[in-house]
């Protein structure tokens, strides 16, 4: 006998569906997106511009490299300029998301102290992630922590752009802290006290991570490739769907910590954050399937084989390909391979990377071919490989992401307030009559 949760899903599975005739029908723009794939413009920032395309003289648009800017910055001036420098990046990244200005030394190293000394948790806070659940979900441990911190805020519910800016700034400083005591409760034996490594104040945000996720202290080649990842997230536009998230949220005024936990819920979806951990999972699939790793006619069948649902998850989804903007590449891709592959070089991996190289280069024509879509690859195609080398592991990819998308996060959500409009958009109806209601005895 079918039980009524089963029912309810299979009637949900028959009622909930939409085809793509009532689509083009009522001129839908599903996800709220054009015909053409790009995004409908809901809005308007000063924090990151996303760039795939130009307009030629008649209007038309023609794809391009992509860039990304932060507060009209060119990214890979910012990553070249820290790189030169031989210094961290991501503080300076934060102040400019927050402030729309390049800080001065003196700013910069006054905010440097703020932050470090908000990295520590309350002790409630740490019991709280002490506790065992019956999962390892730790995007969801991050939600859970945030949201906990409300409790101690004096003043949790102020939309006043003071108090906003604090609460970010805290919670900025806060989430290595968090997403490293998750990881050490998730390794821990339970049977064990567990050991928490307290933050040093003496340390960037990227060397104090690494240095809590096991208590040495990380080598400063390794922090600084890990710094310029944490760059290179912390910010793409207000259209991805984790700060439109943010935004929307914020437009109703609800309290800064219900609006990072927004972010932080859509970020975990696959189709966002997880995507780096999804490649890794994938290029693994493809190890077990894939006997000659120099072979294209090898690796093109499979890449084939996942688009048609026959490999992998699947899914039909080639991970770490395509973006709804970039179309030729993505800047930060661009970056990440070259960080790729100098640490395959030094860690004896650069078969793996060729592999990766390869993939990039034939995913991009077996989409085109199949699809008729010109995908590139994305910043989650390499950035777990990265991560991978760098020790460490694919638990924390996506709270990673978290832990540098929330300065975004947070600049958006302190201009959607000074802006103050509620979004709300509109839905049409997918029934095409209204229904005459049967009295229960009767059905």
């Amino acid at each position: 006998m079918e039980s009524v949760l089963d029912k309810i899903s299979r009637l949900e599975l028959a009622h909930d569906g939409l085809s793509p005739e009532v689509i083009k029908k009522k001129n839908l723009k599903l996800g709220l997106r054009n015909r053409n794939g790009t995004g409908v413009v809901a809005g308007i920032t000063s924090k990151g511009q996303v760039v795939g395309y130009r307009r030629d003289a008649k209007g038309n648009n023609y794809a391009i490299p992509g860039k990304l800017y932060y507060c009209g910055y060119d990214v890979e001036d910012i990553a070249r300029n820290i790189e030169e420098q031989n210094r961290f990046g991501f503080e300076e990244t934060i102040y400019l998301l927050l402030t729309g200005e390049l800080p001065s030394s003196e700013d910069l190293e006054s905010f440097s102290r703020e932050l470090s000394a908000r990295r520590p948790l309350p002790d409630v806070a740490k019991r709280i992630i002490r506790f065992n659940s019956e999962n390892d979900d730790q995007m969801g441990a991050l939600h859970a922590a945030v949201s906990v911190l409300h409790k101690f805020d004096d003043n949790p519910k102020s939309t006043d752009i003071r108090d906003v800016t604090r609460q970010c700034i805290d919670l900025i400083a806060k989430f290595p802290t968090i997403v490293a005591y998750n990881y050490s409760e998730l390794r821990s034996d339970s049977k064990k006290s567990l050991l928490l490594v307290e933050p040093d104040e003496n340390m960037t945000v990227a060397e104090n991570f690494l240095y809590m996720l096991n208590g040495k202290v990380p080598e400063k080649a390794i922090a600084h490739i890990f710094d310029l990842a944490l760059v290179l997230h912390a910010e793409h536009g207000g259209g991805n769907n984790s700060t439109f998230t943010v935004r929307t949220v914020s437009s109703s005024l609800t309290d800064t910590y219900m609006a990072i936990c927004a972010g932080i819920a859509s970020l975990a979806g696959h189709l966002h954050g997880g995507a780096n951990e999804a490649v890794m999972n994938m290029m693994d699939d493809m190890k077990n399937h894939v006997r000659d790793w120099k072979d294209d006619a090898e690796i093109n069948a499979y890449l084939e084989g996942v688009l048609d649902g026959k490999f992998n998850d699947r899914s039909s989804k080639i991970y770490g390909m395509g973006h709804a903007v970039y179309t030729k590449t993505d800047p930060r891709e661009i970056i990440l391979k070259q960080k790729a592959l100098a640490l395959a070089e030094q860690a004896g991996r650069l078969d793996e990377y060729h592999l990766y190289d390869k993939v990039g280069v034939l995913a991009a024509k077996v989409v085109k071919k199949k699809k008729g879509k010109s995908v590139c690859p994305n910043v989650d195609f390499y950035s777990g490989f990265v991560y991978d080398i760098l020790g460490i592991p694919k638990e924390l990819f996506t709270p990673i992401f978290a832990m540098s998308r929330v300065a975004g996060w947070s600049a958006h959500r302190i201009e959607e307030i000074i802006q103050g409009k509620l979004i709300r958009p509109s839905y049409l109806s997918s029934l095409d009559s209204t229904r005459e209601y049967v009295p229960l005895d009767k059905r």
